[in-house]
């Protein structure tokens, strides 16, 4: 039976699944993936269609560690590969959680993640210039100890708060698995795709090839909301929503915007590039491309964003 109830996408942010100062257990984060779950178990018992993207930052990060730490005994894995890894992992965790929920609620609903692949354009000029931050932070003592045995890699200050290895981030373009994950929703399963924004592959004739780099989640979930027609697109994170200068005193939320407002304060720079930017430009694209509303909230706020009193509301 095919049901008419709009799909809404959740892109999920870091704070889902790993904490600030946690180590990374695998207990940690199926443990904040449970607090999560709850709420999403509430949206789809109240008949929400839900696909759920996540990110991988820090999980992709430490996946990269571990196969270069672990070299002298097996062959390391390119970073393409590494992203399908967490994409496994990741998906599992969640899907376990919000079927185990689910169940406990006497809900039937199936859950099922996929393994998705993103095109992107092999001239994106992202390759020339890494931008997206991976793996732990590091101080500059410990950035510098990390440059002397690894020159080739790019490690900056993100936002801030410490040092990071720095990836390209190509624009995503198409999500290849899109229309499989289409008809999964639309017969009532609740989906996890483009994990981490999806494994990056360009097309080659008439066969696809990963390539090193890591795509924006939020950018992602943009082009997957928008391939199966979502309703709605809601950007989870650790702030409250989308403010104007951010972190000082006269802070101010954005609560109702339209696109076109939202784009206007883009360019003029009150978005950092490695954190807000990619949300607010994911929100505009889905107006943009037939989207109904995008909210960028809190996580702890997901019940609230859906209802319209929680975040960064932004319609037409």
């Amino acid at each position: 039976m095919v049901s008419r109830t709009p799909i809404t996408v959740l892109a999920l942010g870091g704070n889902a699944i790993l904490q600030r100062n946690q180590k990374g257990t695998f207990e940690e984060q199926y443990e904040n993936v449970k607090s999560t779950t709850t709420q999403i178990a509430t949206l789809v018992n109240d008949g929400f269609r839900i696909v759920i993207v996540h990110g991988n930052g820090p999980q992709i990060g430490a996946t990269v560690i571990r196969h270069e730490m672990g070299q002298t005994k097996v062959p390391p894995l390119p970073l393409h590969a590494c992203g399908a890894e967490t994409q496994g992992f990741l998906g599992y965790i969640i899907q376990q959680s919000l079927r185990d929920e689910l169940a406990r609620r006497g809900s039937k609903r199936a859950v099922a993640t996929i393994i998705t692949q993103v095109i992107v354009d092999e001239s994106d000029p992202a390759f020339k210039h890494p931008s997206k931050p991976i793996g732990p932070f590091y101080t500059k003592e410990q950035r510098d100890t990390l440059l002397r045995d690894r020159s080739d890699l790019v490690v900056e200050e993100d936002s801030g708060r410490g040092y990071r290895r720095f990836v390209p981030s190509p624009d995503p373009k198409e999500v290849v698995e899109g229309e499989a994950i289409r008809v999964l929703v639309e017969n009532e399963s609740v989906v996890i795709a483009c994990g981490g924004g999806g494994i990056p592959v360009i097309r080659q004739r008439t066969r696809l090839q990963g390539v090193e780099a890591v795509i924006d989640k939020d950018l992602a979930a943009e082009r997957l909301a928008t391939s199966i027609h979502a309703e709605s697109l809601v950007i989870l994170t650790d702030v409250d929503g989308v403010y104007l200068d951010y972190g000082k005193t006269d802070q101010r939320l954005l609560s109702n915007i339209s696109p076109s407002e939202l784009e206007t304060y883009a360019q003029k720079g009150y978005f950092a590039k490695g954190s807000m930017g990619p949300k607010v430009e994911a929100a505009i694209r889905f107006l943009r491309n037939g989207g109904k509303r995008a909210v960028i909230a809190n996580l702890g706020d997901l019940g609230g964003a859906i209802k319209g009193s929680a975040g960064t509301q932004v319609r037409n």
